[in-house]
């Protein structure tokens, strides 16, 4: 298995609008294309079920 130990990015096609995924050892980011925010996901909270309420709470602070 290769170890990630740099950032690894991709485009990826969502409703036909483009966005950037990049995968790096501390999580991943999904950010519109062309944009510099978007919404990140940790490896930790992904494996501790806390996914659903990190990205809630991202929701709720980009909308302020």
């Amino acid at each position: 298995m290769t170890p990630l130990d740099k950032p690894l990015k991709r485009e990826v096609l969502i409703d036909d609008q483009a966005y950037t995924l990049t995968i790096d050892p501390d999580g991943l980011t999904l950010v519109p294309k062309g944009k510099r925010k978007g919404l990140t996901l940790r490896w930790a909270d992904l494996v501790s079920g806390d996914a659903a309420l990190a990205t809630a709470l991202q929701a709720s602070l980009a909308t302020r």
